[in-house]
């Protein structure tokens, strides 16, 4: 496949480092960024390939974004190709959103500071309970009640999450994977198809590196591997499975630092998910963001690069398809139970309600601002309120 390719890997690396320095807009505007450079413009990979990178990227575990970049590396220039463009895409979102943990551990006790979140962690309320809406659409089924008898049972699995999320306010990997599972029955009873052992999807168990460091660079990398091997969906996906996490489980961060490491990962470019280096950083320094970054991204990896030479007969197993359909239904569930938690701790008062309904509304009704745009106005409002009328 490397001699069909018209472009270099220098070339593809460079288009990745500038994609992950000025790639604004979340998932679904960076995959509409390749699809738009790679494809239509510069013909570098055909449309065949980039729908079955799409399609993996929807069907396995992990950031979009990231795992589509992945594989576009690894059509033509394989596993280095895929190494190298990984790294790339990451790299200056990375370095970024430490320089911003950097100065929000020095300065985020300034009143100057806390004035701009006030603002901004309002608006990230309005924007993650849209992108909950929508992807609740996309993952199980329109708001409709024909829609809704089809797809029964994903409902019910949608509505036990996320009730359950929003009770406990934590959530529970293994009730993801049993729902997949038993949806995965569901489904092969329902069709009177016999299943085996071949039928299950591969699960590869979270990464976990040994560390020669503290027990807390232990459960750093523990922690994050499981979120970066079992979160299915967009980059906001990931949020409810952190907050269990860092804020319920661990006490890593309190509930406001939280939801402002949510919106540092909105106004920098690059995939949503790198707000783990922010929060790793927030836990344990550069090593701690190093780690998280790392045991995110790696089994991301991996679930992109192992099947990539296999998935199109992969891609057609309706079993597999059960699963995912699944466990996506529980985890989206998850993420509506877990900004509900969020928003009823960071809605302290009229201001702050107001300007996440305007948030919300500015997303509904235009599509000129978007959501790094939203966030840097909201700041301001944020700080002239608290610092004038607060």
């Amino acid at each position: 496949m490397k001699n069909g390719a018209n472009y270099s890997l220098v070339a593809l690396i460079r288009y990745f480092l500038k994609l992950g320095s000025i790639g604004f807009g979340g998932p679904v505007a960076l995959v509409g960024y390749m699809h738009r450079d790679l494809v239509e413009q510069r013909k570098w990979i055909s449309e065949d390939a980039y729908k079955e990178g799409l399609a993996l990227s929807q069907l396995a575990p992990g950031p979009l974004a990231a795992q589509l970049c992945i594989y576009i590396g690894f059509v033509h220039y394989r596993f280095l190709g895929a190494t190298l463009v990984g790294l790339a895409f990451i790299l200056p979102s990375f370095i970024l959103v430490v320089l911003l943990g950097i100065a929000y551990t020095h300065f985020g006790g300034l009143p100057w500071m806390q004035a701009l979140f006030y603002g901004i962690s309002a608006a990230v309320i309005g924007i993650i309970s849209i992108s909950a809406y929508k992807l609740t659409q996309k993952s199980i089924s329109p708001f409709a009640w024909k829609s809704i008898q089809e797809k029964w049972l994903l409902w019910t699995f949608f509505i036990l999450t996320a009730t359950y999320t929003f009770l406990t306010e934590k959530e529970e990997i293994f009730l993801f994977i049993a729902l997949g599972i038993l949806y995965l029955f569901y489904q092969t009873s329902w069709k009177k198809k016999s299943l085996t052992i071949q039928s299950l999807p591969l699960l590869l168990s979270a990464v976990h590196v040994k560390s020669t460091q503290s027990e807390l660079y232990e459960k750093i990398i523990l922690f994050f591997s499981k979120a970066g091997a079992f979160v299915f969906g967009s980059g906001l996906a990931i949020v409810p499975f952190l907050h269990g996490g860092v804020v319920g489980e661990h006490g890593w961060l309190t509930e406001k630092e939280f939801l402002d490491a949510v919106a540092v990962a909105m106004i920098t470019p690059g995939p949503v998910v790198i707000t783990v280096a922010f929060i790793g950083y927030l836990i344990a320094g550069f090593t701690g963001a190093s780690l998280a970054a790392l045991a995110t991204f790696l089994p991301c990896y991996f679930f992109t690069i192992l099947p990539a030479p296999y998935f199109y007969k992969i891609a057609k197993n309706e079993r597999i398809k059960a699963f995912v359909d699944g466990i996506t239904a529980a985890v989206v569930g998850a993420l509506v139970g877990s900004v509900l938690v969020i928003a009823g701790k960071s809605i302290v008062d009229i201001p702050t309600a107001f300007i996440a309904l305007l948030s919300a509304a500015v997303l509904i009704y235009t599509k000129k601002i978007q959501e790094p745009q939203l966030i840097l106005f909201a700041g301001i409002v944020g700080f002239v309120l608290k610092s004038y009328f607060f």
